[in-house]
Formats: C-alpha cells, sequence, structure tokens
C-alpha cells in the first residue's frame, strides 16, 4: 500500500468535493498503519443497458482505490432503480419494471468489467436487504428524517417554486434514505458519486451515525458534459459515448466534440498527467483537432486495446482527412425484380437504401448535388435521373451515409 500523501494525490486528482476532506487523511492513515483496506462504495441503478463515459468518472476512481489496496463495493441498485433518483431532475423519473432492472442488471456487469475488476469487487443488489423489509422497516427508516429537511435539496426546492409547480411524489422522497441504508448495510469508509448526488452521499452518513456506524466520507466527481458540450453526457439526451460500443464508434464520436471539451475529458477519461495535457492543449504545440485525435486514441485503447486505437485512428483518418470509404461498408440487397431495365430512378434508390424517408427529401438532396455513386464518385443532381445498377454499387449520400448494393 503507497503511503497516505501519495494516496491522496492520486485520490484528489479531479475530485469536486470531500465532506469531511480532515477525516479522509485519518481513515487511510489508520488503514496504513493496520493494514486494513478502506471500504469503498459506489451504487449504479440499471435504468438503461448502456453504460456510458459519464458513468466511467467515478467508476475510474473506484478503480483507483482498488490499485492502493482498498475494498471496492459496488451497489447494483435492483431496488432503488424502482424508485428513480431525483437528483439533478427537473421531472419525475419512468417507473421500470423489476423484469427490466433485472435484464439492465446483468448488462451493466459485463461492461461495468471494462473499467474495474468485478472479479475482486464486492457486487451487492440492494434487493437482498430491501426486498426482505416489510411495511414497518420502511415506516422506521421514513422516520430519520423531517419533511423540512426533505424539501431543503435543490431538486425539490425548484420543483416546488416552479410556475405552475411540477410535482413531487412520495416515493422519490424514498431514494435519499434508501441510498444512505446502502452504506449503512455495507458499512461504507468511503462513497462516491457525481456532483448532484452530495445529499444522498450525506444521507448516508446520517444514517450511518444514527446505527452506530463511523460515518462514511463522502467524494463527490464532476459531471461529464456529452457530446453537444452543453448538457450532462445521458443516454436520454443521445449525446454519449457507451464503454460497450465498437471501437470505431467510440473514436468517431469522440472526434466530434467541441474543443471546450477537451480539458474536461482529459482529466476526467484518462490517465494522462497534468503536465502532459498541459502540452496537449497548449496551442502552440498542438491543434485541437490533433488533442482530439489523441484523446480518441486513449479512450479506445483504455477499453479495446492500443491496437484497435491505431486502427481506429487510422480509419477515421482514411475517411474524413483522405475522402475515402470506410474499410467496412454496409450492405443493402435490392431484388432485381425491381429494376427496370437494370436501371432505379434515384429518389427510389436513396428511399430503398433508407437514407431518405420520402420521395420528396429524396429530391431536395439531389438537387442540393449531396448524392454521389460509383468508386468514380460521379454526382447525380438531376432528380429524374435513372441510374444503372450494378452489383457492388457504392451509394454516397453527404460525408456519412453509404451502402453498397447487393442485387438478389
Amino acid at each position: 500500500m503507497k503511503p497516505v500523501a501519495e494516496q491522496l494525490a492520486l485520490i484528489e486528482r479531479g475530485v469536486e468535493q470531500i465532506e469531511p476532506r480532515a477525516d479522509l487523511k485519518k481513515k487511510l492513515e489508520r488503514s496504513f498503519s493496520t493494514g486494513k483496506p478502506l471500504r469503498v462504495k459506489y451504487g449504479i441503478d440499471p435504468t438503461g443497458i448502456d453504460v456510458h463515459l459519464g458513468h466511467t468518472v467515478p467508476l475510474r476512481k473506484l478503480r483507483l482505490f482498488q490499485e492502493l489496496g482498498h475494498q471496492a463495493v459496488l451497489i447494483i441498485g435492483t431496488y432503488t432503480a424502482l424508485v428513480g433518483d431525483p437528483s439533478g431532475r427537473d421531472q419525475t423519473r419512468a417507473r421500470l419494471t423489476r423484469e427490466q432492472v433485472e435484464a439492465n442488471a446483468q448488462d451493466y456487469l459485463k461492461q461495468i468489467s471494462k473499467i474495474i475488476d468485478i472479479t475482486k469487487a464486492e457486487i451487492r443488489p440492494n434487493g437482498d436487504w430491501f426486498g426482505k423489509w416489510n411495511f414497518l422497516d420502511v415506516l422506521s427508516l421514513t422516520s430519520k428524517i423531517t419533511v423540512q429537511r426533505m424539501l431543503e435539496r435543490d431538486d425539490f426546492t425548484k420543483r416546488f417554486r416552479a410556475e405552475p409547480s411540477v410535482p413531487i411524489y412520495l416515493h422519490e422522497c424514498l431514494y435519499p434514505l434508501m441510498q444512505g441504508q446502502d452504506s449503512v448495510e455495507i458499512q461504507a469508509d468511503i462513497e462516491l458519486g457525481g456532483s448532484e448526488q452530495l445529499f444522498n452521499l450525506m444521507m448516508g452518513r446520517r444514517l450511518q451515525s444514527e446505527a452506530g456506524q463511523e460515518p462514511q466520507i463522502c467524494m463527490t466527481l464532476p459531471i461529464l458534459r456529452g457530446l453537444d458540450g452543453v448538457r450532462r453526457m445521458g443516454k436520454s439526451l443521445g449525446n454519449y459515448v457507451g464503454v460497450g460500443e465498437p471501437a470505431q464508434a467510440q473514436f468517431d464520436k469522440t472526434m466530434s466534440i467541441p474543443d471546450e471539451l477537451l480539458r474536461e475529458w482529459f482529466e476526467l477519461l484518462t490517465d494522462r498527467s497534468t503536465e502532459e495535457i498541459a502540452v496537449l492543449l497548449d496551442a502552440s504545440k498542438t491543434t485541437p483537432f490533433e488533442a482530439k485525435k489523441r484523446i480518441g486514441a486513449d479512450i479506445v485503447a483504455y477499453y479495446y486495446g492500443e491496437e484497435a486505437a491505431t486502427a481506429a485512428r487510422t480509419e477515421w483518418e482514411k475517411q474524413k482527412s483522405g475522402k475515402q470509404d470506410p474499410t467496412d461498408i454496409p450492405e443493402t440487397e435490392i431484388p432485381a425484380s425491381e429494376l427496370t431495365d437494370g436501371s432505379m430512378w434515384i429518389c427510389k434508390l436513396l428511399t430503398i437504401l433508407g437514407f431518405v424517408a420520402s420521395n420528396g427529401e429524396a429530391r431536395r438532396k439531389v438537387t442540393e448535388g449531396a448524392v454521389n455513386i460509383g468508386d468514380d464518385r460521379t454526382k447525380i443532381t438531376d432528380a429524374k435521373a435513372n441510374i444503372p445498377i450494378t452489383d457492388g454499387l457504392i451509394v454516397r449520400l453527404g460525408s456519412k451515409n453509404i451502402r453498397r448494393v447487393k442485387l438478389k
């Protein structure tokens, strides 16, 4: 186990808030002197099927604690997911069924294993304890906090004061209590979460004190902004990069981020040192374009290895910089019976290939000069044109839509 000062330097990097900070050092010193690892908790609700880079910010910190010799405890919120975390929300989350949650949980673990060593982590579904509770247990838990205190949290205050007011359902008030109870059940020393999670994390301290346990340290990390550069990364917003996505998709999506996200992504998603990041963001030494290629390669390498990262970058440069077709072009089968004298109306072709939703949209794209075909990239600008169709013909709409025709 590393000396406490070294551990602190690594742990505090990229952290937004530590409550209370002084107690973290004390816990680390005691752990170092006794050789007993700290129990570091992170909870994730399986509300969807994709773990994305936003989730990895605290997960990477959890992995760091593992590397420092501490015990990672991963709470799979099989019961809290049924309630829905109101943190950072301006409206009630959609309710999930038990079947949806259980199915999502299995896939989550597979994806999380790309970030932390789940063979050495404690995996604890909180249904293990909440599933055994009766109504009196729930009443006892709700007696731990007043309505006034619950309404102090920003999310509820904003909804309560909104004009017209936005509903706050009673089941949502259970969420922070349930998350706090998780800490009691597993006797957490430290809990990790996003910056909007501080209220929930502090609830853990409160419930642990009432249970006669030493309160956990609450450690929050910044919320990663998504591909749009504005809103937090999220599945529902469609501005995310999934850890389970193919290497090429991860690289291509990363290349689309605005320049102002570079520092944030380097600091939260890579292991590069502060000095390395400073050089990569120094305009006199590296362009933002090149910096994006570096972080794209870093992200892919983390999940798929250096060889995959190099291949993804090469493929992207081939398509974008070299204006070449991708190595793997999706194929669309077209029955020969659809052809007239071996040809097809260009608008019908674009519709069959799935590039457009209607012939009207196809006409606009053609007249705009967005369509070209074949190895020589012949541009089609006549919306009335009939195109000779051969097996293997490549059709392109803009820079992103490309298909190879397969006659059958």
